[in-house]
């Protein structure tokens, strides 16, 4: 059984390998034919845009790899269904179970290549995509997400109605220390700058309220000083910014925003979910694939194939909308990101009984 094995995970990953070169060659040339008046018009150049697409071509590997490892699979096991193959393997005395090993085998080599990728790799080329359109696709973008919470101390939160990065200013500032659920000072100011020399911020028209006891003191100013925990570049941050962080730089940002009090922190916690829950779809999809798959059938492998199709994309529309659920505030985030692992999974186990002994 062992060079069948080896035969099954090189055709399984030689599959594999080439559905995923053939479907982002094709997306990637729709890509370009769609943004080539954009580039023209800009004047990209040739190297930013191959760059590009290479960064681009890393982040559609990771998008597309439940349907390219389905319809891989459905293609390997259709093909040894319709050459009765299958039968043959199962008839000697090899159980099912024993038929999966290489399947599996190969499916967990996809995994834990997608999970480093996810990691490690795929962080910077999204990085890279993000950048390139900033810069040549979407200037028009020139301040940050409007109504920014943040906290900068133990007992201190600040809040900006906008800030605008490329003169590192914000508007409508306030900072309020809270002591025991109650409001002891707050500063507000109408506009904030960063002093590049100084590294210190400048408030200007600010205000002082200054709770005590049963008085209040109540001071204003033009020109006010001040030092937080916080930098320009903590504004200037794009909307996916989650999914530009390694993991190990995930980690970290979470217990950053976490000691904020950001509001944006799920995001980041939900994007830790997703790329240890990834990994796991490849051994699961494939579980599928090889059940749906293992007859054999008059009409070939065309609705197999089909089928695989169908179901991959089911998956995918699936986990976009267990993501956005989470992302919006569900009860368990975690047990939503995972949910379309254990639909499927569940799946599997009901197919499981229909397949040939």
């Amino acid at each position: 059984m062992k060079l069948l094995d080896k035969l099954i995970i090189k055709d399984f990953l030689k599959t594999y390998f080439f559905v995923v070169v053939m479907l982002i060659l094709v997306v990637l040339v729709l890509d370009f034919t769609e943004k080539n008046d954009t580039y023209i018009r800009n004047e990209v150049p040739s190297a930013e845009i191959l760059k590009y697409m290479a960064n681009y071509g890393l982040y559609l590997n990771n998008l597309l790899t439940p349907i390219t490892v389905f319809i891989s699979v459905i293609f390997i096991t259709s093909k040894m269904a319709g050459r009765t193959e299958i039968i043959a393997i199962l008839s000697s005395g090899v159980s099912f179970i024993r038929l999966l090993r290489p399947f599996f085998f190969a499916a967990a080599m996809i995994g834990a290549a997608s999970f480093l990728l996810n990691g490690w790799v795929l962080p910077r080329a999204t990085a890279g995509v993000t950048e390139f359109r900033m810069n040549y696709l979407d200037k028009e973008k020139t301040a940050s997400e409007a109504n920014v919470h943040i906290r900068v101390g133990a007992e201190s939160y600040a809040y900006l109605s906008r800030f605008y990065p490329t003169s590192n200013s914000g508007y409508h500032f306030t900072l309020e220390t809270i002591r025991d659920g109650e409001l002891k000072a707050k500063l507000s100011s109408d506009r904030i700058d960063w002093d590049t020399a100084k590294r210190v911020w400048t408030l200007r028209n600010w205000r002082l309220r200054e709770l005590k006891d049963r008085k209040e003191d109540y001071t204003v100013g033009e020109e006010l000083d001040t030092t937080l925990s916080i930098r320009p570049e903590d504004f200037d941050l794009p909307l996916n910014h989650h999914e530009t962080l390694m993991l190990p730089e995930l980690g970290k940002q979470i217990r950053i925003l976490e000691d904020r009090g950001a509001d944006n922190v799920n995001f980041y916690k939900i994007e830790r979910y997703v790329r240890f829950m990834s990994p796991f779809a490849a051994i699961i999809l494939t579980f599928i694939g090889v059940i749906m798959s293992a007859r054999k059938t008059r009409g070939g492998s065309g609705f197999q194939i089909a089928m695989g199709f169908l179901l991959a994309f089911i998956y995918i529309i699936l986990f976009i909308l267990s993501r956005t659920f989470a992302e919006n505030g569900a009860a368990y985030p975690i047990l939503a990101v995972w949910l379309p692992n254990i639909v499927f999974a569940v799946t599997g186990l009901v197919l499981y009984k229909t397949v040939p002994r």
